[in-house]
């Protein structure tokens, strides 16, 4: 298999698309949340402010420390795409493609919102 500049950067957005969406996006955040303890404090202002720690041990700790850290899942999710694609191009590439357009996305909204606010 060849693997091109194109290839590479589909696989590039792709990744960088699910790794933020199993981090960080609302979304998603029945998958973190068993992983998780949820901590809420009061700051000095008053206001409730919630931590999230990953679970103390076991299974879940590893996955909520995985969760918690965007490199970490950034290889795994990296590891998953890539083999789908090589083992399974036909049925990968369409969920590749997508995640790739959804990440080129954010880049250009981040953008427009940069220019926006200035």
């Amino acid at each position: 298999m060849k693997i091109t500049f194109l290839n590479i950067f589909l696989l590039s957005l792709s990744c960088f698309r699910l790794t933020r969406l199993l981090v960080f996006d609302k979304i998603t955040v029945f998958i973190r949340k068993p992983f998780f303890d949820e901590i809420k404090e009061e700051n000095d202002n008053g206001e409730i402010e919630i931590y999230y720690l990953p679970k103390k041990k076991g299974i879940k700790k590893f996955f909520g420390e995985l969760l918690s850290c965007y490199w970490c899942t950034g290889i795994w999710v990296s590891a998953i795409i890539v083999t789908a694609y090589i083992l399974f191009p036909i049925y990968s590439a369409p969920i590749i493609l997508i995640l790739a357009i959804a990440g080129l996305a954010s880049f250009i909204e981040t953008i427009v919102q940069f220019f926006i606010e200035k």
